[in-house]
């Protein structure tokens, strides 16, 4: 053998040597590995496996009900057929969305929304695509899933409102969770799930949110679900029961449907309010599904402001509606008697200035319950002088004007029950004469809302008992024992004389509005709000009339009223913004919702069970 072939011979030993120990060593590593993954860490990979054959998923819980007195919903929830998408399960989000785009029509703002939510969120959440599908469209996707890795079809619940526009600003809505709501439970991280976000709806949230369950699940390769291997139901949110009577909410919305405007109407010993109307209204199925830009902008842009909650939100003038406070004050000082009278020639002197009556003719000579039926603003003039801010001031609170109730009602304004204390603190300046005379006919500085004008109608003509309005029904409660405000029966009579004479004396500033039912009387007080200033030149001209002027310089149309006058049972307020005279607006409104009620309780009595009407 030649020296050259010996070297070449000892070369591919050592090669060979060399190379069967790599291999050696490859397959030492190897079978170590293998001994690591099957023996040493079995129960890890054991698990993993488990993750990925099994899925846990959230059941998001039905959302409670809000029923009238009677049960009838106003609230409630609807099958709701929807797809969402998981982006870890996914081969591509945008190829997996371009393909179910096939089945379910995607727009391009809610493939951008998609695409940011996978982008924020943790990728093993599932991300709402399409809700409110209808079967075929549902059944199509379903059918179709071995094409459509990471979608998951769902069952589940959607607010739905059947009453639409009649109690919105009561019940308000629900919409999806933002950002600065997450507050680490998962519930609120599922796709489409809603929480209140206005009314009641947000007010008792948690309570009619109810609480999540969850179902573990086996799934294939491409996620669809084999077999359920376990199960925990969620809990179904509590049914809400208001006190409101869908027919009474008919009734008031209908009646005020075309006017910007606002009907309260109460019992005057429960306090329960049986119809709370605001108009003009909106859907709150709009915002279920995402309120459009263009709905939304022309509710915001709306001059009538049906966005707001008229009557508790609203803050207005009361004007004569306020002339029993001061009138209550009065006899509950000694100041004046119900005999008493004051002259009334249509002017009166505050100052430097002359204000005038409404009346350009005057009253002439009268007393408390005159002045009352009339609306003589000189007697109320000079009787608010007389008794002095301070004892109208400490009246007014005690009939719940300047009072928040806070009785589960979203964004219920205080209004103004001014004195010295109030002027000073506000706008660092004493109180002067001028704003008590102001004050004595429910102007200047004072200002109330519709339901706390309900609450003082109530509080009037229950005997001086001091009931609080409820919106929350409890059967418990229904006969709840009020707290006597300790008023003279007999001061009480000669303020509701006047109330009474305002629609049945032939000078009462609504008698032409009075009841048409002869078996009974209604009684209550006209107010109209200025809303411009009348000027001099104005008055020396002759004022304009409300329907000659512009919708948004017409006057505030007010009217608070009850019935029946023989036992009351129900009090009302009315507000028509700029609606004109409280006596031809405001009035007739009052009187055709207070009819409506006492024929319906009439109707009740006679329908005996078991008889024939």
């Amino acid at each position: 053998m030649q020296p050259s072939d010996k070297n070449k011979l000892k070369m591919f030993t050592r090669r060979a040597t060399i190379l069967s120990g790599g291999m050696m060593l490859l397959s030492s590593a190897l079978i170590g590995r293998m001994y690591y993954l099957q023996v040493t860490s079995r129960s890890q990979y054991e698990l993993l496996a488990e993750q990925n054959r099994i899925s846990m998923r959230l059941l998001a819980p039905k959302r409670g009900e809000i029923l009238d007195r009677y049960g009838r919903a106003i609230a409630t929830s609807t099958t709701d057929y929807r797809v969402n998408v998981i982006p870890e399960e996914t081969e591509g989000l945008q190829e997996t969305l371009k393909t179910l785009g096939e089945y379910v029509p995607i727009s391009a703002s809610d493939n951008e929304r998609i695409v940011k939510a996978a982008a924020k969120q943790r990728s093993f959440l599932p991300i709402s695509v399409a809700n409110n599908l209808d079967w075929k469209t549902f059944s199509n996707v379903n059918v179709n899933m071995p094409d459509l890795p990471g979608i998951q079809p769902d069952v589940g619940t959607s607010r739905f409102y059947p009453e639409r526009e009649l109690a919105a600003h009561l019940i308000g809505y629900v919409g999806s969770v933002s950002e600065q709501e997450l507050n680490g439970d998962p519930l609120l991280e599922l796709p489409e799930f809603k929480i209140g976000k206005n009314g009641i709806e947000k007010v008792l949230d948690e309570k009619l949110r109810g609480s999540a369950g969850n179902t573990k699940v086996e799934v294939n390769v491409l996620g669809r679900v084999i077999r359920e291997l376990s199960r925990q139901d969620s809990i179904s949110g509590d049914d809400v029961r208001l006190t409101i009577d869908l027919d009474i909410q008919k009734f008031a919305a209908n009646r005020v449907r075309d006017e910007s405007a606002a009907i309260i109407v109460m019992d005057v010993h429960s306090g329960e309010l049986l119809g709370m109307a605001s108009t003009p209204s909106f859907d709150p199925n709009d915002f279920n599904g995402g309120i459009s830009q263009k709905k939304w902008d022309s509710l915001r842009g709306d001059i009538r402001k049906p966005l707001i909650n008229k009557a508790v939100s609203g803050q207005y003038s009361p004007w004569s509606t306020f002339k029993m406070i001061v009138a209550l004050a009065a006899l509950e000082e000694g100041i004046i008697t119900a005999e008493d009278t004051k002259f009334c020639n249509s002017r009166y002197r505050i100052g430097n200035r002359i204000a005038h009556c409404w009346n350009k003719n005057g009253h002439g000579h009268i007393n408390v319950i005159q002045a009352l039926s009339q609306s003589c603003d000189v007697y109320f003039y000079d009787l608010a002088l007389e008794v002095g801010i301070e004892k109208i001031h400490d009246m007014a609170a005690r009939f719940g004007l300047g009072e928040r109730f806070n009785i589960g009602i979203m964004s219920e304004a205080r209004g103004i029950n001014p004195n010295n204390e109030w002027k000073m603190g506000n706008q660092g300046v004493r109180w002067q004469g001028g704003d008590t005379a102001n004050v004595g006919i429910g102007q200047g500085f004072v200002s109330t809302t519709p339901l706390q004008l309900a609450v003082m109608g109530a509080r009037l003509v229950n005997g001086g008992m001091a009931v609080k309005p409820k919106i929350f029904f409890n059967d418990e409660e229904h006969e709840t024992v009020h707290e006597n405000m300790g008023i003279s029966p007999e001061n009480l009579r000669i303020v509701l004389q006047g109330m009474e004479d305002v629609y049945n004396h032939p000078r009462g500033t609504a008698f032409p509005y009075r009841s048409r039912n002869k078996d009974y009387k209604l009684g209550g007080k006209t107010g109209t709000t200025q809303v411009t200033r009348i000027s001099t030149a104005e008055r020396q001209e002759g004022v304009r009339k409300n329907e000659e002027k512009e919708w948004i310089e017409r006057d505030h149309a007010l009217f608070v009223g009850y019935g029946p006058v023989e036992a009351p049972k129900y009090s009302v307020a009315v507000l028509v913004e700029h609606g004109g005279g409280g006596s031809s607006v405001a009035s007739p409104i009052a009187r055709d919702m207070l009819e409506f009620l006492l024929d319906r309780d009439k109707e009740k009595e006679i329908e005996i069970p078991g008889q024939e009407v």
